[in-house]
């Protein structure tokens, strides 16, 4: 018979359990930290009478000056006595002057009683808070009754032990802070380490689609997360891979009958015919080449470097004025930003082209907003009709409708732009400005990193 295997089940480890496990550590930590406190300060602090061996050497004194005649028991008492210990002899309760009542503990099972061991006696205790208040004699005082009805009193001349309790509560509830703080810090450092280390990489495959993957580590919903991450990286990759296979044959597929259209008519015996159909064909060679440009998207592989942003800015100003076209800048002077210096170039060019080919007056103005960076390329042109402030992003959506690409272009300018500045952590916005022309607004994360310095 072949024997059956019953699976093992593993326990897993979730952030449940150890948010219960950081719990009860920190209750297992308290709870020690307070016994340690209890059975180290609390014997140190407030010792059983026991343990402090006076008990003993009462005993002892009540003995030898029981046995000895009364004419000696005076010295005897002052030879007893010392600076830990005060011994006093009387024949009569009353010379000794204590308040009235004290707590008896002349019981048989009293450890004094045990001590002595023989007939019962009257043994009485006073505590400080039996004589007056600010009295000078308020001490602890034990009273011990003799055979032949004379009295010794005991007397520690000061209170030398003890911790009130107030002092003790608040001792107690800051080592109870302390444990609990101690484990929660650990807990959440061993917690937040997972998911700083997963953040870091999610960031870093934003920047960089080579990126290796994640390390499976951590609690098992930041292990699933972790799982589900490096699928859809692996499956980001495919599909990347596919599309410029794709996008590659299709390039050469349609170059190849474009390239033949074009020999052919250079036969064509009609002018006109001949020159709009090589229109066409360079248009359409335009076209393909826009949109595999678009899909590649060339900065992408550019990593994140920490450049002046102000100077770029104003290197794209000297170059439109080298054209002959005037852009007005403003803004600091040096403003430096961690980012993808080529990709911000390729937006803020295509923003001033839009606004140089439709309008007059392009201005850059940059400026600091809270935690954002804001580009913002604006003109005096007509502007773009308020529904169609989004639509403009859309991947071949041009507002001029004829074919020529001088005047229209082909309508992938806006949305490549948006793509770059959105792979940034930022967002590319249109609107309209008070009277005429537009406004396009590039919001850039501040958070990473910007230093600026005034004119």
């Amino acid at each position: 018979m072949v024997p059956r295997l019953v699976p093992r089940i593993v326990p897993r480890d979730t952030l449940r359990s150890r948010i219960a496990l950081t719990i009860v550590a920190a209750m297992l930590a308290s709870l020690a930290l307070n016994g340690l406190f209890v059975q180290l300060a609390g014997t140190w602090g407030r010792p059983p009478i026991e343990r402090t061996g006076l008990l003993e050497q009462m005993a002892a004194n009540v003995r030898v000056i029981e046995a000895a005649p009364v004419p000696l028991r005076s010295s005897l008492v002052s030879a007893a006595s010392h600076p830990m210990l005060e011994v006093v002899w009387h024949e009569r309760r009353a010379d000794f002057h204590l308040p009235l009542g004290g707590m008896q503990v002349g019981h048989e099972h009293s450890p004094l009683q045990q001590l002595l061991g023989d007939v019962p006696r009257d043994i009485r205790v006073f505590n400080p808070g039996d004589w007056p208040d600010e009295s000078p004699q308020a001490h602890y005082v034990a009273l011990v009754e003799l055979r032949d009805g004379s009295w010794l009193s005991f007397t520690p001349p000061e209170r030398s032990w003890g911790l009130d309790s107030s002092v003790r509560i608040a001792i107690i509830i800051a080592l109870g802070l302390v444990a609990t703080l101690l484990v929660a810090w650990i807990a959440t450092r061993q917690l937040a380490s997972p998911l700083q280390r997963f953040a870091s990489a999610a960031r870093r495959f934003g920047d960089d689609l080579r990126a290796p993957p994640i390390k499976i580590e951590g609690p098992h919903e930041i292990r699933q997360a972790t799982i589900a991450f490096n699928t859809m990286q692996a499956q980001i990759r495919h599909f990347l891979s596919e599309r410029t296979q794709m996008l590659a044959a299709i390039s050469h597929d349609l170059r190849a009958p474009l390239t033949r259209m074009r020999l052919r008519s250079e036969f064509m015996d009609d002018l006109e015919q001949q020159r709009k159909m090589v229109r066409d064909i360079e248009e359409m060679q335009t076209m393909i080449n826009a949109a595999l440009g678009f899909f590649r998207d060339e900065s992408h592989g550019e990593h994140a470097t920490a450049f002046d942003l102000s100077e770029l800015l104003q290197t794209i100003v000297d170059d439109f004025r080298d054209q002959d076209i005037v852009v007005h800048f403003t803004g600091p002077a040096h403003l430096v930003y961690d980012g993808r210096p080529l990709g911000i170039k390729r937006v803020i060019v295509n923003l001033l082209e839009n606004a140089v080919k439709y309008a007059h007056e392009p201005a850059i103005e940059l400026r600091r907003e809270g935690h954002m960076v804001c580009i913002e390329v604006s003109d005096d042109g007509p502007g773009i009709p308020e529904s169609a402030l989004e639509q403009v992003f859309d991947p071949f959506y041009r507002l001029e409708t004829s074919r020529n690409r001088d005047t229209g272009g082909v309508g992938l300018g806006l949305s490549a732009a948006r793509a770059i500045v959105r792979e940034q952590g930022g967002e590319l916005t249109l609107r309209n400005r008070t009277g005429a022309g537009l406004v396009a607004r590039v919001e850039l994360p501040g958070t990473r990193g910007a230093k600026a310095n005034k004119r």
